[in-house]
């Protein structure tokens, strides 16, 4: 299969790599907004730099959308209208508005869409999905370091829209209730955020994203009846505690077996083109977390409006 890579920033180059490292496709070439940055790309794994998306859609089956979140929808669709499948990078477009706009062409060209939410690949993220009886609780963390990149977007764009699709997926429910906040540090947009979602059935969830932290930290914890499910997404460790009948607490680490959660997601898209299957993470599903951390962001807005409104009063 031919495939392209359109955006040659840093997610870009990351599927790149792992592209070029598989024996069943056929890396054509990258096309990048910036000639200069696509040419570098190209010249690197040694592949077409291609001077335009139409350019890109010539030689390529399907296509890896890694540009900027604010141009998903341009540039996936101008792809799909031109008869490619696309993995496009997560979030899938900055507005609702957006997201229909690629559901509608892919619908209509018959054509895949596939959304990347990598976590759905993670080898602990999977364990953990196995052991899953009645979910009552979660406490994710998910902090990083500032780094320049994605600042198009608000951390729960970027960061927490991870775990927003795992707590989704997990429960295969839409919260009923949803409180946030978040602040602004280093950047125009939100760099930190707290949110609780309250699902049907009582399931909570607290999430928590940062992108000013002082520590790189990934990690869901799990409660449901009679047991306690850690997991670390980056260490892709796992290990539940369960509490027995005759209440005794056993511990049992995860069999795990460690592999690149992007790799196994190219090769999902891969087979799902070739085999004409449904992903893992297609455009509806990408959609719905999409919808929840649009949600998430007006109730953000809404409570610093209110703490504006308290130190006027003060």
């Amino acid at each position: 299969m031919r495939i392209a890579v359109a955006g040659a920033g840093v997610f870009g180059r990351h599927h790149l790599r792992v592209l070029k490292s598989l024996d069943n496709v056929e890396l054509v070439g990258v096309f990048d907004a910036d000639a200069a940055r696509a040419a570098a790309a190209a010249a690197e794994y040694g592949i077409a730099a291609f001077g335009s998306l139409e350019e890109l859609a010539g030689a390529a089956e399907a296509a890896v959308v890694a540009t900027p979140t604010t141009t998903h929808a341009a540039v996936g669709c101008e792809l799909l209208e031109r008869g490619l499948d696309v993995l496009i990078e997560k979030p899938i477009a900055p507005s609702l508005e957006d997201a229909d706009r690629l559901l509608e062409v892919a619908a209509r060209k018959e054509k895949l869409i596939q959304v990347g939410h990598l976590e759905r690949f993670n080898p602990a993220v999977e364990a953990m999905a196995a052991k899953i009886s009645t979910p009552l609780f979660f406490e994710i963390h998910r902090l990083s370091l500032f780094t320049p990149r994605s600042l198009d977007v608000d951390v729960v764009l970027d960061l927490m829209i991870h775990d927003i699709d795992i707590v989704l997926a997990l429960t295969g429910l839409l919260p009923e209730e949803v409180r946030a906040a978040g602040i602004s540090i280093l950047s125009p947009k939100v760099d930190i955020a707290n949110v609780r979602l309250a699902f049907p059935g009582g399931c909570v969830a607290n999430l928590t994203a940062s992108r000013v932290s002082t520590e790189k930290v990934r990690k869901v914890r799990l409660f449901q009846p009679h047991e306690y499910i850690s997991i670390d997404y980056a260490e892709q460790k796992g290990v539940a505690f369960r509490v027995s009948p005759e209440r005794q607490i056993g511990f049992a680490p995860f069999a795990i077996q460690k592999e690149e959660p992007l790799k196994r997601e190219i090769v999902h898209f891969i087979e799902c083109v070739t085999g004409r299957l449904r992903p893992r993470v297609d455009g509806e599903e990408a959609r719905r977390a999409l919808a929840v951390a649009l949600d998430i962001l007006a109730k953000i807005e809404a409570h610093g409006e209110t703490i504006a409104r308290t130190l006027a009063a003060k």
